[in-house]
């Protein structure tokens, strides 16, 4: 009786642990990192969905379902997760949460834009004061080398059993992002110091990563007024700028407006893209098509 019960129990198990560890991230890139790491050990469900904006995301009623099943949530630092983080700890057992941004240091509010004169445009922040952060932190193949480290090193802990699987799966991830990380640097070198404009400020770790400036049209999650509007388009005809990158997520009317005014057009960017590595070589051939003319 007893070696029948326990071959039922196993069969009844086998779905749910061949599913993988439950994981819990906030956007679509975080996925691909933890899937790049955990491969088929880990399942990973994203809270913001494609065209969503995590500045203003509100969880379904089935996601607070899947996050209190979860036994990981990866955090970035986008804007709802501070709305919600204090629903995440108590509706969800034993859920095991992991900051990305650990050991990171952090961009200041004051280096999200930058215009000639004002100073300050690579001000860094400090790690304690992680409400007013830049939060993009993904968007930095170095970083997300750091990152991924860290999503290693806790899933490891979380399950013992597949430490050789996480740790050869990082390296081969790590590799693809140092050869990511050698491809735009070489398309880049030659545009350093170069500015480029976008709508939302969330290219300030890639600009600091490549040696680039980027100048923004939204500042502290506001459009610009008529005033703010006249004193950027002068900013951008000083640097001869004429295109304006935006995010589906974000401003495109407004950045529209300002293309306009400086006889220029709008580029589509995708800060959350899934398809990481192409997806930031892609970013990086549009800023090159930009300056090649």
């Amino acid at each position: 009786m007893t070696k029948w019960f326990c071959l039922l129990i196993g069969v009844l198990l086998r779905p749910v642990l061949a599913d993988g560890l439950p994981v819990v991230v906030s956007i679509p890139p975080q996925k691909y990192f933890l899937e790049r790491v955990g491969a088929e050990f880990v399942s990973v469900d994203v809270l913001v969905g494609p065209g969503r904006s995590p500045v203003s995301y509100a969880p379904t009623a089935r996601q607070l379902e899947t996050m209190s099943r979860a036994r990981l949530f990866v955090r970035i630092g986008v804007p709802f997760e501070q709305r919600w983080m204090s629903r995440f700890a108590e509706g969800s057992g034993p859920l095991n949460i992991l900051d990305s941004r650990d050991g990171i240091v952090l961009r200041g509010p004051d280096s999200l834009a930058i215009a000639p004169g004002a100073g300050g445009e690579h001000k860094q922040g400090h790690a304690h004061d992680r409400l007013v952060m830049d939060p993009h932190v993904w968007l930095s193949p170095p970083l997300v080398k750091e990152m991924a480290r860290r999503l290693r090193d806790r899933l490891v802990l979380l399950d013992p059993a597949n430490q050789e699987h996480y740790e050869s799966n990082f390296t081969r991830f790590a590799v693809d992002l140092d050869v990511l990380d050698s491809e735009i640097r070489e398309m880049l070198r030659p545009y350093q110091g170069m500015h480029f404009l976008v709508f939302h400020p969330a290219w300030g770790y890639f600009a600091d990563t490549y040696g680039l400036h980027q100048i923004a049209v939204e500042t502290g999650g506001r459009a610009p007024g008529p005033k703010t509007l006249g004193k950027l388009v002068e900013v951008a005809r000083a640097y001869d700028i004429r295109t304006v990158f935006v995010e589906r997520q974000f401003g495109a009317r407004t950045a529209r407006a300002v293309a306009d005014a400086i006889g220029g057009r709008v580029v589509i960017v995708d800060p959350l893209a899934e398809d990481y590595l192409d997806n930031m070589r892609s970013v990086a051939r549009s800023l090159t098509g930009v300056w090649n003319k």
